[in-house]
């Protein structure tokens, strides 16, 4: 094992011998791994302050919710939120020699993530996990919670962003998906900006939102379709709860093998979010649902080609065109959307006639 990383898990330990540490998991963003102590599992992980510049609010956020949720009737919680183990000195991060900040999760155990919707019940289970999580935080206040990503699923900054890194990097390529991103961007640009502007002129309010709640954050009971846990919460933030259903869709009813929107899967999670969480919709909300989903992949996208011509400088990469080769993948996704539009509109319009709307 490495000794260096041991040394940081018998922070968290609780004075038990650690037996084994391995990665784990496929996050593009922090280093996690899982740590046995002889009979107790731990999840540990150090915060990337390239992209959370403010790990000590990252940390406030982190027990503000924990506090939040365990202060409801045990009842009322269809979600486990992982707690946070705190350190030998009884803090609930620690800073090693080099100066990065570590935490570690209590292991939901017995439970399994996963990369792909194989079956109906699962897209079902996704949409109540999502909508009982907003549900949780329907009464906490967006003030009590740092923006710890400010600019974070802001889609015009993002948009002003690649501009200026476009004039001034010098990356070429010869792949047919190089000129490809290029013209969806010029073609989705005047979008962009759908949902801040309604947010702007005061039809969309800001919530608590996850922040990536691709399939993968959700947790499913071993040989079950019913998920247990929503994790990687270190986006836990003021923001816009369309951005969370968009992406929650985004990854979920994208069919990789074709390219694909999966128009069954899109029903079924809107269907049993709406059931969890449609009591605090009113009509904008609906009104700007489509839009959330056409523009995430957009963004998405957008990211990870600004990141390509950027050197790659933020989402992890293994070999030199794979931030461009994910940007093409997500405005594919984006132009499907694009061409279902009509039928999806149909599903949102019927699943609000079910719904007690507040004007």
């Amino acid at each position: 094992m490495n000794e260096r990383l041991t040394d940081i898990a018998r922070q968290f330990s609780g004075n038990r011998r650690i037996t084994n540490l391995a990665p784990l998991g496929n996050g593009l963003i922090n280093d996690t791994f899982l740590v046995t102590a002889e009979d107790f599992h731990f999840v540990l992980q150090c915060i990337n302050e390239q992209v959370f510049p403010k790990p000590v609010q990252v940390m406030e956020n982190l027990q503000q919710l924990t506090r939040h949720v365990q202060a409801k009737q045990q009842t009322a919680v269809c979600l486990q939120i992982p707690a946070l183990l705190k350190t030998t000195s009884a803090n609930s991060f620690h800073i090693d020699p080099i100066g990065r900040y570590w935490r570690a999760w209590q292991l939901v155990e017995k439970s399994e993530s996963r990369e792909n919707i194989s079956r109906i019940t699962e897209a079902e289970q996704a949409g109540f996990a999502l909508g009982h999580f907003h549900r949780l935080v329907s009464d906490l206040a967006p003030e009590t919670l740092h923006d710890t990503l400010p600019g974070f699923h802001i889609t015009p900054n993002y948009l002003r962003t690649y501009h200026r890194i476009s004039v001034q990097s010098t990356v070429r390529c010869e792949l047919d998906e190089f000129a490809y991103c290029r013209h969806v961007i010029a073609a989705y640009k005047e979008k962009a900006g759908v949902l801040e502007q309604a947010r702007q002129h005061g039809r969309l309010r800001e919530r608590i939102i996850h922040g990536d709640p691709k399939l993968n954050n959700f947790l499913f009971a071993e040989n079950s379709d019913r998920i247990v846990s929503l994790i990687d919460l270190d986006t836990v933030k003021p923001g816009l709860v369309h951005y969370d259903i968009g992406d929650c869709l985004r990854s979920c009813c994208h069919r990789k093998q074709d390219n694909r929107f999966d128009l069954e899967v899109c029903a079924a999670i809107l269907r049993h979010y709406l059931a969890e969480a449609g009591h605090f919709f009113d009509r904008a909300d609906y009104d700007y649902l489509y839009a959330a989903i056409e523009l995430i992949p957009f963004e998405l996208g957008l990211r990870f080609f600004t990141d390509f011509l950027n050197g790659d400088r933020y989402f992890k990469t293994s070999q030199p065109t794979q931030n461009l080769l994910r940007a093409a993948e997500q405005f594919r996704l984006c132009e499907d959307i694009r061409r279902q539009r009509r039928t999806i509109e149909d599903i949102i319009r019927q699943l609000a006639a079910c719904q007690s709307i507040r004007s």
